[in-house]
């Protein structure tokens, strides 16, 4: 079993022989660990060592196994603490869990069964472990005007966009759809000298051509009909401050010269005036196209695509930066949580290798769209495969999320068997001598020979 939990291990039990038996199966699986008769012993122990994981009798001598778990998440709250309990102290495991245990086991019990609850809760120790890093990184350096990345990529940008917007050097901004091309705009603006004007955006894909230019020039009281009053465009809106035209691969051919001019000459003309009007404005452009084939192709002006590009900034899709896939994915979780008001904790691992593998056509912006779905959805204190859409459970990793072989049974029937199964092993190996078996079990003489004639074991 892989040592998923890290570290030290610290078993606290009264029994000698369990405590034996426990310490040499578990340094066999590769822990490290260490012993203590007593709950005072142990809980001196772990003063001096910090153990990642304690196994702890509740029912001891000198000092409780209550107490002990008390002091033990007093002095180490991210400590990993299963409470040992026999039939007649379940209520008091149910308390201990109550009071920050991880889980509870009872005598009797076989190590494989201890392997398997070591198992579960440091998987779940290393999920929370790893939500928590994500939380913390978040806080810390890889963040940028909004914009959200660790990757060398992202790192870059941040740079990039450190150094343009200082300057007053035109910039575009090139990627797929969904990628944030927006936010890298805003970026530049608010880190720039401009951050106090105006910040203008105009989507060329979303107005008709024959709005265009009025949109971006404005017009006089009278230049068409409707135009009832004067009206100021966007240029003019944008002045002492930045201008994004978002799209910028759609504009039609005629509009492409006369932006052409404005940009040379910083003058515009609104529709129906023949007086020029002196603009001061950053000029900041997207495109999801490759403007150079839209060159080549003759359905964009060479001209206006080198006055534009000054500064070109090509933002890489999702898929060719994966790891900044959870810090996003925490990103959201935190924002869509807060304005719900609900507490999901994190995601699954099989979520997190859902999102490693899955192409993400819609980048960043369907990323968001997937951790809003699933808030919606989850039950749990983490996201799960069925939370997410149904066309991503065919890149979920082999077995995850199947449902378990074997019937349910009822959980006395469970122990039932699980209790023959213990008995059954006892009497194998003590060769039928049922004094001996009694021992290993720990029970009296009396107390086996009736389960065995109970359970018709003879």
């Amino acid at each position: 079993m892989e040592n998923l939990c890290g570290g030290r291990l610290l078993i606290i039990e009264d029994e000698p022989l369990l405590r034996i038996t426990i310490s040499d199966a578990l340094e066999k699986e590769g822990w490290a660990v260490d012993q203590a008769g007593d709950g005072v012993r142990g809980v001196a122990l772990f003063k001096r060592i910090l153990h990642n994981v304690v196994l702890v009798d509740l029912v001891m001598p000198r000092m409780g196994g209550m107490e002990v778990l008390r002091r033990i998440k007093e002095i180490s709250p991210d400590t990993t603490v299963i409470v040992i309990t026999a039939y007649g102290t379940v209520d008091k495991a149910v308390d201990a869990m109550r009071e920050g245990a991880a889980d509870f086991i009872t005598k009797p019990f076989s190590i494989p069964q201890l392997l398997v609850r070591l198992e579960a809760v440091c998987s779940t120790h290393q999920l929370k472990q790893r939500n928590i890093q994500l939380q913390q990184q978040l806080e810390q350096r890889y963040s940028f005007a909004n914009i959200i990345g660790k990757s060398k990529e992202m790192q870059r940008l941040f740079e990039i966009i450190q150094v343009v917007a200082g300057s007053e050097a035109n910039v575009l901004i090139q990627g797929e759809s969904g990628t944030g091309k927006e936010l890298v705009a805003s970026a530049i603006h608010y880190n720039s000298h401009r951050r106090a004007g105006p910040y203008i955006r105009v989507s060329c894909a979303s107005l008709p051509e024959s709005l265009i230019e009025s949109e971006l020039f404005g017009y006089e009281k009278g230049a068409f009909t409707g135009a009832t009053q004067r009206r100021i465009g966007r240029f003019e809106a944008a002045n002492g401050g930045t201008l994004f035209l978002d799209e910028i691969g759609d504009l039609p051919s005629p509009i492409q010269i006369k932006l052409l001019r404005v940009l040379q000459e910083r003058q515009i003309e609104r529709l129906g005036s023949q007086r020029s009007i002196d603009v001061d404005v950053r000029f900041v452009s997207a495109t999801l196209r490759f403007l150079e084939d839209e060159v080549g192709a003759g359905r964009f002006r060479d001209d206006l695509f080198f006055r534009i590009n000054t500064v070109t900034v090509s933002l890489p899709p999702l898929r060719k930066r994966r790891e900044d896939i959870p810090l996003l994915a925490m990103t959201f979780l935190r924002e869509l949580t807060a304005e719900r008001e609900c507490r999901i904790e994190g995601f699954s691992e099989e979520v997190l290798e859902v999102f490693d593998t899955y192409p993400w056509p819609g980048n960043v912006r369907e990323l968001r769209n997937v951790v809003e779905r699933a808030v919606l959805f989850c039950r749990q204190p983490t996201v799960q495969l069925a939370d997410l859409p149904p066309n991503m459970g065919r890149f979920a990793p082999a077995g995850a999320g199947a449902v378990p072989s074997g019937p349910v049974v009822p959980l006395q029937e469970a122990i039932r068997e699980a209790e023959k199964e213990a008995i059954r092993n006892a009497l194998a190996h003590t060769g039928g001598r049922r004094a001996e078996a009694a021992e290993l079990l720990r029970i009296s003489r009396k107390t086996l020979w009736e389960k065995v004639k109970n359970y018709r074991l003879d």
